[in-house]
């Protein structure tokens, strides 16, 4: 297991100290450089990121956590260091998917992903959010639905109007026409999860795959994060990261989501912090108990699951 610790989100937790374990987590320390990487990354800063975590260990899967979601971009990076043909498979309350800027951000990490050579498919699971209402007037990159590298499972949106061609998927469809038509997202909420699982493992192709997890797809009673939040459970997570790693070979899982006070030295990340930041009451012990638990749990199943 690995810490990014970007914020301290991370390490301020008991989990990764807990006696029970064998060795102790491996730290990189990247405090230092957050300011520049929260929300949207600098070039510089994730450039040195990425010097300081060094290249993948070969054939070993990894498990990396990193702190709050405001650095989820940061996944773009682990995926830099893979080589072979994979397929991201992200658990989150949003789609992460806005083509402008065309930055490297929280908001807009997927198509940096999909822009890799070896990004077989982007397939996101459990958004809940506003995202994908009217998403064609918040800079959704539906294209990528279309021409089938990018997969969008919502776990409880309403239908919504659509401006432009259809979005037909294995995740979404489209209904009417004109000024008519309604893009009806798949509610994975209303089915059965493990058959989901199932189905969606019968149509992975034979690539590895790569898992990011932003607990913000969790219900507020699991995590607690800077963002607005699923519904999720964990048990479902978990359960569908251990069938994917019976089926296929999983390269690594990376995990954020974890509160941690959104600090900024500029105004431009200030303002789009408090832009897109649900207002939230005060952090205290009680809620970081809630996520060192969620972690202990994330831990104990999947340094499990990958040693197979």
């Amino acid at each position: 297991m690995r810490i990014v610790d970007l914020d301290g989100a991370v390490t301020d937790q008991g989990f990764h100290r807990a006696p029970s374990r064998s060795e102790p987590a491996d730290i990189v320390p990247a405090g230092d450089l957050a300011p520049r990487l929260r929300i949207v990354a600098a070039r510089d800063a994730l450039r040195e990121l990425g010097n300081r975590i060094g290249p993948r260990p070969a054939d070993e899967p990894e498990l990396i956590f990193y702190g709050s979601g405001d650095f989820h971009h940061v996944a773009d990076l682990f995926l830099a260091r893979v080589e072979k043909p994979v397929t991201v498979i992200q658990f989150d309350n949003h789609p992460d998917w806005v083509t402008f800027p065309a930055t490297s951000n929280c908001g807009g990490w997927v198509n940096r992903a999909l822009e890799r050579r070896n990004v077989r498919r982007v397939i996101t699971i459990g958004p809940t959010s506003t995202d994908l209402v009217l998403p064609q007037m918040k800079s959704a990159n539906l294209d990528a639905i279309r021409d089938g590298r990018l997969e969008m499972y919502a776990w409880r949106v309403p239908s919504t109007r659509l401006l432009g061609a259809a979005v037909d998927s294995p995740g979404s469809t489209t209904s009417g026409d004109g000024f008519a038509k309604q893009l009806v997202w798949r509610n994975l909420a209303d089915e059965d999860w493990e058959a989901f699982v199932e189905d969606l493992i019968a149509r992975l192709g034979p690539e590895a795959i790569w898992i990011t997890f932003d607990k913000d797809v969790l219900a507020t009673d699991e995590a607690v994060t800077n963002w607005d939040q699923g519904a999720m459970r964990l048990d479902q997570v978990l359960y569908a990261i251990e069938r994917l790693a019976e089926k296929r070979r999983v390269l690594g899982v990376d995990v954020c989501g974890d509160y941690s006070p959104p600090l900024f030295r500029d105004p431009f990340r200030y303002t789009l912090a408090k832009l897109d930041h649900p207002r939230q009451p005060k952090f205290d012990a009680a809620m970081a108990a809630v996520n060192d638990a969620a972690n202990a749990r994330i831990v104990n199943s999947l340094e499990q699951v990958l040693a197979c």
